[in-house]
């Protein structure tokens, strides 16, 4: 299985969430896995929002950080191009996403149309889970509730 993580997904990995243990699943049963160039700066933030919140120290969090940073080289990251902008531009509009969940549904896009095989992408975004069925991507989690 090829599969596309959005951030919501990746940041799994790293912060003990609601499905995270899913996740790691997920990413140890792909044959392929990838992601946009915006993830790292989305997750390394959302790392930093942990600290905000108090959820981890910030000892823990610069750990996490490390971790994610060593690991980035094991992803396929699909660059941020005038391409995949011009296609989050349309998809934003048309399925009311936020602007880098359209990046991402672009950035998956390209990347299955580029491999001419099925890609995967794992989201816990409700709105970019519904749109990326619409545009001919498989989802995971097979339902969000």
């Amino acid at each position: 299985m090829i599969v596309y993580f959005d951030s919501s997904a990746l940041v799994k990995r790293y912060l003990a969430e609601a499905d995270s243990a899913q996740v790691r699943t997920l990413l140890a049963e792909a044959v392929i896995t990838g992601t946009s160039l915006i993830s790292r700066a989305e997750v390394s933030a959302a790392l930093a929002k942990a600290v905000r919140m108090n959820w981890l120290t910030r000892d823990l969090a610069g750990q996490l950080l490390r971790v994610f940073r060593a690991q980035w080289a094991d992803l396929i990251t699909v660059d941020v191009t005038e391409a995949v902008v011009a296609q989050a531009d349309s998809l934003a509009w048309e399925y009311g996403l936020r602007g880098y969940d359209a990046v991402h549904l672009a950035s998956a896009l390209l990347w299955q149309n580029g491999l001419s095989e099925t890609v995967t992408l794992a989201t816990f975004d409700k709105q970019l889970w519904a749109a990326a069925q619409l545009v001919g991507l498989e989802v995971w989690p097979g339902a969000l509730v």
